[in-house]
Formats: structure tokens, sequence, C-alpha cells
């Protein structure tokens, strides 16, 4: 009885286990197409190279964002934004001003000093204040506000001995018609020195809220295609240049014109020269006449 038990027990043992072992041969069956649909992954292979067909696909994207404009300074002008365009029309503005500046200083300092040059000459052989300002007539310039200054000094002080005092006073009025004739002389200037130290200031703001919009269109695009971020980049460095186009004139006019002024002022200089000596002889003339009467 005992090896019976034994043997029933092991005859169920083995029925247990045999019934998984049955399970698992029947399961292999299913798996034995896989092999043959293994086999049809090579066509997929022979048929990747086929996908260049879409390939176009993305040269389509990359037209799509970019603006189909070409580079010129007057189309990125239009295409740039608002305040660039602001900032591209005061720098325009600003150089213009600048190029008025050259001509109407050029115009005025030549004139100015050939004035001033024909005076003298005229002046030159006179020997009293009377004989200067009858040579120069009714002409109007530096020189004879200089001899209209003397006389009215002389007339002036016509009951006053003092020679010394006459000559500081006519000086004085000498001083003032300079101060004058130096701020005549620098009219402009102040333009051109401004104009040539901000900007290119200006043209770098434009160009710093160009590139900052710039990048946010490129955010939005989520793109960095070169072709994409290309114009407004030039856009934005186009209000660099254009700054630099009315700075670069303005200082180079500024130092050329505070030559041309230095020099125009020496001439003025020379002219209060000659007039000071006319009045200082005419001042010997009338002492002499006053000593001679004296002595009679």
């Amino acid at each position: 009885m005992t090896k019976f038990r034994f043997c029933a027990v092991l005859l169920l043992a083995l029925a247990v286990l045999a019934v998984p072992l049955l399970a698992r041969a029947q399961t292999p069956a299913p798996q034995a197409p896989q092999p043959v649909a293994t086999q049809p992954a090579p066509p997929p292979a022979i048929a990747a190279p086929a996908q260049p067909a879409a390939a176009p696909e993305t040269p389509r994207e990359v037209p799509a964002p970019r603006v189909p404009r070409d580079l010129s300074p007057w189309s990125m002008f239009l295409s740039a934004d608002i305040l660039v365009k602001a900032v591209m029309v005061s720098l325009a503005f600003a150089s213009l001003v600048t190029w008025t500046i050259l001509l109407g200083k050029t115009l005025q300092l030549f004139i100015a000093r050939r004035r001033v040059n024909l005076a003298l000459a005229r002046i030159a052989k006179a020997r009293t204040l009377a004989e200067a300002h009858l040579a120069l007539g009714p002409s109007r310039n530096v020189v004879s506000t200089l001899l209209a200054a003397a006389i009215a000094e002389l007339r002036v002080s016509g009951d006053v001995l003092a020679e010394t005092g006459i000559k500081e006073r006519a000086e004085s009025r000498f001083a003032e018609i300079l101060r004058a004739e130096q701020r005549v002389a620098r009219t402009g200037m102040g333009m051109l020195a401004t104009i040539g130290s901000t900007s290119p200031f200006v043209g770098l703001f434009g160009t710093v809220w160009g590139i900052m919009n710039s990048f946010i269109g490129i955010s939005k695009a989520q793109t960095t295609n070169l072709a994409v971020v290309a114009p407004g980049i030039a856009e934005a460095l186009l209000a660099t240049a254009i700054g630099l186009v009315a700075a670069i004139p303005a200082v180079i006019f500024y130092n050329h014109f505070a030559r041309g002024s230095r020099s125009y002022l020496e001439l003025v200089g020379r002219a209060s020269g000659a007039v000071g000596r006319l009045l200082s002889r005419d001042l010997d003339r009338a002492n002499s006449g006053m000593l001679s009467r004296a002595a009679e």
C-alpha cells in the first residue's frame, strides 16, 4: 500500500509538472512564424533609400519662414522695426545737418576772411582813423566795426587828456567785438560736436533693439536657420552703419572748422591791432598839437 501511495503521489507530481511544460510546448507554435516575419525586414532596409524622396520636404520648410526679399539698404529699412526706423531717420537727418553746416560754414568763413583781407589792404596806407573810415566806405565788416568803435571812443573821450585811459577803453570795446565775432565764427560747431559724439551711440541703440527683436523672432520661429536670422541682424546693423556715416564726417568737419575759425580770429586780431595803431597815432598827434599850442 505504501508503495502504491508513493507511486500515486509521484504520478500526481509528474502530472502537475507536465501541465506547464505542455503549455510552454504549445506557445512556440505561434512563435514559429516570427522567423518568417523577420525575413521581410530586409525589404524596409531596401526601401530606406527610397525615403530621400521625403527629403525635399525639409528644403520646403526652410523657405517658409524666410521672407523672400533682397538685402538692399532700402528694403532693410522698410522691413525694420518702427523704433529702428525712427533711429535711422534721425541719423539720416543728422547727416544732412552735418553736410549743410559744411556748406554754410565754408561759405561763411571764406566770405568773412575775404572781407577782412580786403579791408586790411584798404586801410594799410591810411594815416588816421578818418582816412581809414573813408577808405572802407559803406562796406560792413568787422574792420569797419572796429574803426567805428575807436572813433566813438575818441568822440566820447574828447575832453579827457589821459591817453592811457582812452586806449584801455578802446581795447575793451575791441575785446567785446572780438568775442562777438568768435561766437559768430563758432556757429554750428556745437551741433557738429553733438552729432559726432552721440550718433554712434544712437545707432548702437537701434542695433541692440533690432537684434533683440531678431532673437525674439528666432524663439517664435523655433529655428536657428541662418536664412531666417540674417535679415533681422542685417537690419539692426544698418542702424550702426548709418550712425557711423553721420558721426565720422561730423568729427572731421568739426576739426576742420576749429582750425579755420582760429585762423580767422587771428586775422581779426590783426585788424584790431591795425585799428589800435591808428588810434594811437591820432592820440599822439592830438597830444603833440596840444603841447605845441601850450608852448605858444
